[in-house]
């Protein structure tokens, strides 16, 4: 704009009329001010600029708010600023119904029926973490489309007993196999925006008095078997969120515990994410405020429920932590650290300007639960290669066992689903012989219903079940048993751990009556766990089948016809008999513990470490699985004889399916210290590789492995040690079948 000062008068109206411009222009930057878009809101602005930014313009009050729960499953946001509140959901095998604001009971909406994966058992028996990220971007997607910040998942705890309630929600006994599967389950899942929060931090291996027992184990068995997975899980999956576990590590509770959670998870691994409190996990208010804990979740109020003021006001990170902030007992960078994950947490989320729709009970997702069930399934004996099963041999088929129509994504505590669909076994098998055979069905045995907490016992009588399925094998081809364990209280449930190593409900003695009458039956195990086998060696066929979600009874039909060629190998070993185990080789103290303390007296040795290293034969070995096919290993070689610490291995081999059906095998390399100058297992994973090769394919394989990982935790020194010395690297098909070892130095 040009003004022209042509005389004094419409010079002093000139200046009027600019005095005027200049105030409306002050204005006018002073109201795009006012509307400008704050920094914590613009998704162009770097997470932590906005964070901070957020941190600056909150209340004591509203950071405090942020640390405890409004309601079952989620917590507060900051409605002042716009931020939003954190809402979770049990997984970590599909995404748990709707729960009442208050109770645990179900909302009863009728759009929250998901889509069931399987178990993370059948995840791990895979052996292929390509699976692991399929697993979770679908229930990424599911998780997103039902608007959840958090998945509550994926479980990586140790599979150090066969009877821990719980095992079946993790990967198995062995610490590298959950590191490389939990890794892109994590990647898959925040795809979508949703939190992997990564669970039971840790020592979480029983549920018999989880909430109070207090660990003893050594700095070793610590670092090298139950610390790794959630380490990998955080360093490389870069998880959003961890949850604490019931139980104590000497002497604190794990919510709140200052060696886990401030030394090792936010000072020597750099966490910058949210720890949750698993559901009524924290237990004193100084510790709960000082010792790591982020986001308090499920504290009982001794019924203050119906008080004036809300019962999760007297959460230990609600109003006592504010007393504590403003006495000054409490520093508020403690505070401000806590508020400071618990955005991040939501900025990643539900603020983040990438978020994808996600998407719920699709054809997609259905694919992806029955792609990972088939694979996991674990072939463990097939004498006369009676499987796959030749419909022209087997025109008359019985299916015994209440599993083959149990629905097993009921019951299971908080892994319980509510889903769209669930293909029972018996439904499956119909489905897939139905057409060429008679397919007959006998209950054979009977469960109770689910209920948590309690056992509920059949109405029917056991007797009169055997009976019958007995009578009606004698006039059949072939037996299909489908059994195993089930979802119900001191079975495969959270809350209670089994009370036998054999099968329940009378199963071995109909097995065994059923033999008498018919020597063709294959038995499918249903169960997430290892169990005793007094029948095995008279059975031509087992299929270990896991909980296998709403594909079920598809998948399990899939491997039984030969479809489907299994390649599943176990992720944990099958002893013969309980006393197997490193955790009940010792006294009560060793397992379940006295009631106030547990010490872990195998130590290092858990799984097939303890098997390997004592020579203690396994009913079958970490590892193994049988196939329709057979492979033939190449002589291996690496790259050079020498290595020092920071070198890599480079292995290669070739492998030949030698049989006549395209298959996939799990190759193995378990490395071995030969002169060891502490205890060390006779072996332990260090690779693996899930090669496909068609009919008399040959195929190159190529394996490194990292010198680095095969260090040791020196205790003395308090750091990862490798010594120089002699090593075998040990490539097979199992932690016991052995097909070559290569023996190699590190200077």
């Amino acid at each position: 704009m040009v003004i022209c000062l042509s005389n004094h008068l419409n010079q002093s109206k000139m200046i009027r009329t600019l005095v005027v411009l200049i105030l409306f222009f002050k204005a006018g930057l002073l109201l795009q001010a006012q509307n400008a878009v704050p920094v914590y809101l613009d998704p162009s602005k770097p997470l932590e600029q906005r964070v901070e930014n957020a941190l600056s313009l909150m209340t004591m009050e509203e950071k405090v708010a942020l640390c405890h729960a409004q309601s079952k499953f989620s917590s507060k946001g900051v409605p002042r600023l716009g931020i939003p509140e954190v809402w979770m959901s049990d997984g970590p095998h599909g995404v748990r119904e709707e729960i009442s604001w208050d109770s645990w009971g179900a909302a009863k909406f009728t759009n929250d029926s998901c889509t069931a994966f399987p178990a993370l058992t059948c995840l791990a028996a895979t052996f292929n973490p390509e699976m692991s990220l399929i697993y979770g971007k679908a229930i990424g997607e599911e998780a997103r489309y039902r608007n959840k910040e958090v998945l509550l998942g994926p479980g990586v705890n140790i599979y150090r007993s066969p009877l821990n309630g719980r095992n079946f929600e993790y990967m198995g006994e062995d610490p590298y196999l959950s590191s490389k599967m939990v890794v892109p389950y994590v990647h898959g899942v925040q795809q979508s925006g949703v939190a992997a929060c990564v669970k039971h931090f840790a020592l979480n291996n029983q549920e018999r008095w989880r909430d109070h027992i207090d660990v003893e184990l050594s700095d070793r068995a610590l670092y090298e078997i139950y610390l790794p997975a959630f380490k990998a899980a955080i360093t490389e999956g870069n998880a959003w969120a961890i949850m604490g576990s019931y139980n104590q590590l000497r002497g604190e509770h794990c919510c709140h515990n200052d060696l886990l959670l401030n030394k090792i998870l936010k000072t020597d691994w750099k966490f910058d994410g949210t720890v949750i409190t698993d559901w009524g996990g924290a237990h004193n208010d100084k510790q709960a405020a000082l010792n790591g804990l982020d986001l308090e979740m499920g504290t009982g109020t001794d019924g203050l429920t119906t008080s004036s003021q809300s019962s999760y006001d007297y959460y230990h990170l609600a109003n006592p932590f504010l007393k504590a902030l403003k006495a000054g007992e409490v520093s508020t960078d403690v505070l401000n650290d806590k508020a400071r994950r618990v955005l991040r947490l939501i900025f990643r989320t539900s603020m983040s300007p990438n978020r994808p729709w996600g998407s719920f009970g699709s054809p997609e997702h259905s694919k992806a639960a029955n792609q990972v069930a088939r694979e996991g399934i674990v072939l463990l004996k097939n004498d006369q290669q009676i499987l796959p099963v030749d419909i022209k041999l087997y025109k008359k088929i019985l299916v015994v066992g209440d599993n083959a129509t149990r629905r097993m994504t009921l019951g299971g505590g908080s892994s319980e689903l509510k889903t769209k669909y669930e293909v029972s076994p018996l439904q499956g098998i119909k489905n897939a012989f139905g057409a060429q055979a008679e397919i007959k069905y006998a209950m054979g045995y009977a469960a109770g219903s689910p209920a948590y907490g309690r056992e509920l016992p059949s109405k029917y009588n056991l007797d009169t079940l055997r009976n019958e399925a007995v009578r009606m094998a004698k006039g059949v081809d072939l037996v299909i048993y489908v059994g195993g364990l089930n979802k119900n209280y001191l079975q495969d449930c959270e809350g209670g751990d089994r009370t036998q190593y054999n099968l329940p409900f009378g199963q071995d003695k109909l097995l065994a009556e059923l033999l008498k009458v018919n020597k063709k039956v294959v038995v499918v195990l249903i169960s997430g766990n290892a169990i005793a086998m007094p029948w095995v060696s008279q059975v031509p066929a087992v299929l270990q089948a896991w909980y296998l979600g709403s594909e079920s009874g598809n998948a399990i039909a899939s491997v039984l016809s030969g479809e489907t060629n299994p390649s599943g190998k176990l992720p944990f070993s099958f002893g013969m008999k309980l006393t197997d185990y490193g955790a009940h080789s010792f006294d009560k103290l060793c397992f379940p513990g006295d009631s106030v303390k547990e010490v872990y007296k195998e130590d290092i040795l858990v799984g097939y470490r303890w098997f390997d290293t004592k020579n203690i034969v396994p009913r079958f070995s970490f590892g193994y699985g049988l196939s329709y096919t057979s492979f033939h290993y190449g002589k291996a070689s690496v790259d050079k004889p020498k290595y020092t610490k920071n070198d890599v291995v480079k292995l290669s081999f070739t492998l030949t399916n030698s049989g006549k059906r395209k298959g996939a095998e799990v190759v193995q390399l378990y490395v071995q210290e030969k002169t060891p100058s502490v205890i060390r297992p006779s072996k332990e994973l260090k690779g693996f590789s899930k090669i496909r090769l068609e009919a008399g394919e040959s195929k190159v394989v190529n394996l490194e492995l990292p010198v680095s990982q095969w260090a040791f935790y020196d205790e003395a020194g308090k750091q990862w040690k490798i010594n120089p010395g002699q090593y075998v690297i040990n490539l097979g098909a199992s932690s016991r079948d052995i097909k070559q070892q290569i023996p190699v130095t590190v200077e």
